[in-house]
């Protein structure tokens, strides 16, 4: 086996990034416009979203050696 990460591997890491970050927007969005419904659980679910958010950047900006 190559001791160099392939193409494929580094561009699926890339997407998976983007979908975590898109969807982590996306349910910031509907936790901010929900906050009378949600009450005191709104504060849990941005700090969530938060963290999939990083997780998303993370994934995005990370070099594969």
């Amino acid at each position: 086996m190559s001791e160099e990460g392939g193409f494929g591997i580094s561009f699926a890491e890339k997407i998976f990034g983007l979908l975590l970050l898109m969807i982590g927007a996306t349910a910031m969005y509907y936790v901010y416009t929900s906050t009378s419904q949600l009450g005191n659980a709104s504060a849990f679910f941005a700090c969530l979203n938060l963290v999939v958010m990083a997780v998303g950047l993370v994934l995005i900006t990370a070099k594969t050696e």
